[in-house]
């Protein structure tokens, strides 16, 4: 290791300049009052948590708050959701697998900038694609402003699903491959429907993709920004305003760099609790 130090000292540093540097000098600004107008007062003396208890006493964060949480737990589970459905019925050997592997990964390849405009135009109440589609099958009933405050979040969620879902059906794709055919074999033989078969001994086997892939779909909601300052630019609306679109106001358009940089934290510290979890799992299955 000392022999290798002049490989991994230099990139280290930058690593932990750039990335962990940042974070802490983040954490100093939001103990203080800087709005980007002078120069933060770095001296201790200076440092409260002001701005802390400014973000419990808003009711802005806290709505924030609340649909960053609903995004986090119901995107990842329509995503898993859609995301096996996908990958068993690939997983039967169904001619042209390939092509519809390409065809369900593609939209992941996107960015959310590109999505975010897609998905503007599919939900148009006038000229978008579902309420022409609905309007053409004569459910003009089920036509609705998709667009309005009311289904936003929602709206934002069915377009993630769409982008992700093929993400999520490469994992358990790769999960299902890895199961020998002889435990598909000898439930058939005992009986076992195929239904019981999956939900009682191939899905239970899914654990570890359903985990990886759980994670990276969650750290995607909180990286959310793109998504929504496209669709609806910094202010969603209370309905579908996120800790990232807020922190982007307050610190960018408001100029109150301590509140965003204190907003940034929490979503920080609502990261570290996804992921730490895991890496300390993975660290004593001995896969890190």
């Amino acid at each position: 290791m000392i022999r290798s130090i002049h490989f991994w000292l230099l990139p280290m540093l930058i690593v932990f300049l750039a990335v962990y540097g940042t974070i802490g000098w983040n954490f100093i600004i939001s103990l203080t009052d800087f709005q980007g107008i002078t120069l933060p007062a770095y001296e201790v003396s200076n440092f409260d948590l002001e701005m802390y208890t400014q973000l419990i006493e808003d009711s802005t964060f806290w709505r924030a708050l609340r649909n960053t949480v609903i995004l986090m737990v119901l995107f990842p589970l329509a995503c898993l959701s859609v995301g096996i459905f996908l990958a068993i019925i690939v997983d039967q050997k169904i001619r042209f697998e390939n092509t519809f592997r390409i065809i369900y990964l593609l939209p992941f390849s996107l960015s959310f900038v590109v999505t975010a405009k897609f998905w503007l135009w599919m939900y148009n109440p006038e000229i978008g694609v579902i309420n022409s589609i609905l309007g053409y099958f004569g459910l003009d009933f089920l036509a609705l402003n998709w667009l309005a405050p009311e289904y936003r979040l929602w709206a934002v969620m069915i377009a993630l699903v769409w982008q992700f879902s093929g993400y999520a059906m490469i994992i358990y794709l790769a999960g299902l491959r890895r199961i020998p055919t002889t435990q598909y074999e000898a439930a058939k033989s005992d009986g076992a429907n195929s239904l019981t078969v999956y939900l009682r001994i191939i899905i239970p086997q899914l654990r570890a993709s359903t985990v990886s892939a759980a994670i990276v779909l969650i750290v995607f909601t909180l990286k959310a920004f793109d998504f929504l300052y496209a669709m609806f630019r910094s202010f969603p609306g209370p309905t579908a305003d996120i800790l990232a679109t807020m922190m982007y106001r307050e610190a960018f358009e408001s100029a109150n760099w301590a509140y965003g940089a204190t907003i940034a934290m929490v979503l920080f510290l609502l990261a570290l609790v996804i992921v730490v979890p895991y890496l300390y799992t993975e660290y004593r299955r001995g896969a890190l």
